[in-house]
């Protein structure tokens, strides 16, 4: 579907507005400057521009937020675990504004008609070169996943990424899925590419023999005569929910006394503003904010959480400011900090959704892009099927994008149930459009992709739900270890988040009847973090699968049920 341009745009909203969707006067004025949504007024002398979980986009996408975010213990109910209205009510959002449908699921389809596509690294860079312009000085931080997500990636090992962050004038970035090319490519990466251009920060990767820093922790920058510091903290568990083979030499964790350890250090050296750029997710950047004193404001990833104000967290010295902005370029932070007399007086910050009708394309971004993608054209533009459901992912449980390729593995692989990881990554598809090869590479694009078919017995299905939900829903943020719950296909069962580590699992159940613990199911699942496996890699599966059926009807979620979790605000 190509771009509107400017006069399409106003006649949809007038439509749109006509048929009784909910359009305000400041929306409609929005469309008419094309602009005016991004007209944010400069605000003291430190300016920081940050952008996190893009997984590789370049292109504008559409993109569904979840409608189920589920926190747990102290988290329940707490910001990011809102959705919905109660999301819009507690950030004073207006139902139906374009803002309702940058931040939540509500009215999805028709708001995404409405409003269009989402992000974008030419639009991206479009809103970078209008905020800088009016704050000298600003920084660019890149939180991470930036190398992951995409055909283009996965087929040029990060480069068409790279050389996108370099163009856009990244400052500064923390890792995560960049670990899964490898140590070797990031290092070469991080060596020659980033080299004087881009500052690659983890102040929690050391070497395995010596507990040496890899990479620099921080960086000093002069600001219009303020010094800032920016620590990076990379994904903690990376070795864990990543394959450790990928980076044997490297360890990772929270090191929350390390942290404590750079910001005196950073202090020390004169730094007047401590911000982290983290990917630890924002339950753990919220818990390390309460207990780490000194730090200014975390710009956090990792979750995708869109959170349109920060979270203040008292600390026994101060406060910090704790953010998340978003994934797949949908965003861009923008916090400035009025520094006087050595210390903050005061903040400004707003997440700006970067809808592609509303931004022009930057030329030099949108000619990269092109060229980048210009080797592989008739292998993303591949036409496999045609969906008539909406296809998203993001949620704890499943996604229709998740069911579909539970629903794959199962029928090509004869399996009698299946695993898919929790993976928070991927782009929405409406109904009616065509599923190409680069929309499933959208879902599956990872460096270890095997498509597996084990025999498991139902003692070891279990062991395996208990272990990925104590992950999940740990009521401690610093033992939760990232992703979302495996999504399970062909088997149902029931989940008491709140139960003790091996009680939270019940009732499995195949075809109506109980799965018994000695009996030997056969289960189909991809994304090994073993080394050496062998196997098809899962886009061939449900591409191979795609292509016989030509329509996907739309996908029943095969969902646990919940218990002890009703009225949960972050669940619709």
């Amino acid at each position: 579907m190509s771009s509107m341009n400017r006069r399409e745009f106003l006649q949809v909203l007038a439509a749109a507005a006509a048929a009784g969707f909910a359009l305000d006067s400041r929306e409609l004025l929005a469309a008419q400057k094309g602009d005016a949504l991004y007209e944010l007024p400069r605000f003291g002398n430190v300016h920081l521009l940050h952008f996190t979980d893009s997984h590789a986009q370049l292109q504008p996408v559409w993109f569904r937020e979840p409608s189920v975010n589920i926190g747990f213990g102290a988290a329940r109910g707490q910001v990011p675990h809102l959705v919905g209205e109660k999301l819009l009510k507690a950030f004073n959002i207006k139902p139906g504004s374009i803002e309702a449908h940058a931040f939540s699921y509500l009215d999805f389809e028709q708001a995404a008609k409405t409003y269009g596509r989402i992000g974008g690294f030419a639009h991206l860079a479009t809103l970078v070169k209008r905020l800088r312009a009016g704050r000298p000085g600003a920084l660019l931080l890149d939180g991470g996943d930036t190398w992951q997500g995409s055909a283009t990636a996965l087929w040029t090992k990060g480069q068409d990424m790279v050389d996108a962050c370099k163009l856009l004038g990244v400052d500064m970035m923390a890792p995560h899925w960049e670990f899964t090319l490898g140590h070797e490519r990031v290092k070469q990466i991080v060596d020659t590419d980033f080299k004087g251009r881009i500052e690659f920060l983890a102040q929690n990767v050391k070497t395995a023999d010596f507990n040496d820093p890899v990479f620099a922790p921080y960086a000093l920058r002069e600001m219009n005569g303020v010094r800032v510091a920016v620590i990076g903290q990379a994904f903690p568990y990376t070795p864990i929910a990543n394959p450790r083979w990928m980076v044997p030499d490297w360890t990772f964790g929270i090191q929350e006394e390390e942290m404590q350890k750079t910001v005196a250090e950073a202090r020390a050296k004169g730094a007047q503003v401590v911000v982290v750029l983290s990917h630890n997710g924002m339950d753990v950047d919220l818990k390390m904010a309460s207990r780490v004193t000194g730090i200014d404001a975390i710009l956090g990833g990792h979750t995708h959480d869109g959170v349109p104000q920060p979270v203040v967290v008292k600390n026994a010295a101060g406060q910090t400011l704790v953010t998340n902005a978003g994934s797949n370029g949908k965003f861009l932070g923008v916090l400035d900090f009025d520094v006087r007399g050595g210390k903050i007086q005061d903040f400004r910050y707003k997440l700006l959704p970067v809808f592609a009708n509303l931004l022009p394309a930057d030329a030099d971004m949108a000619a990269h892009i092109e060229r980048v993608r210009a080797p592989y054209k008739a292998k993303l533009e591949e036409k496999l099927a045609t969906t008539e459901g909406l296809l998203y992912r993001r949620g704890n449980f499943n996604g229709s994008w998740d069911q579909l390729i539970l629903d794959a593995m199962i029928e090509v692989k004869g399996a009698d149930l299946a695993f898919s990881p929790g993976f928070r990554w991927g782009t929405t598809l409406l109904p009616g459009e065509a599923i190409t090869f680069e929309h499933l590479m959208d879902q599956t694009a990872i460096t270890y992709p095997t498509s597996t078919l084990t025999p498991m017995t139902g003692e070891h299905i279990k062991m395996i739900l208990e272990d990925v939900g104590d992950n999940l829903f740990n009521p401690d943020p610093y033992y939760q270890q990232g992703g979302d719950m495996v999504r399970v296909g062909g088997m149902s069962y029931s989940c008491d988040p709140a139960a003790k580590i091996g009680n939270r699992i019940r009732d499995m159940r195949l075809g109506g009847k109980p799965i018994e613990a000695g009996k030997t199911y056969k289960v189909a699942g991809w994304a090994p973090v073993a080394e050496g496996v062998q196997g098809e890699p899962i886009w061939e599966v449900v591409a191979h699968w795609l292509r016989d059926k030509k329509t996907v009807t739309p996908r029943k979620l095969n969902a646990p049920k919940l218990v002890g979790l009703q009225g949960d605000p972050g669940m619709a």
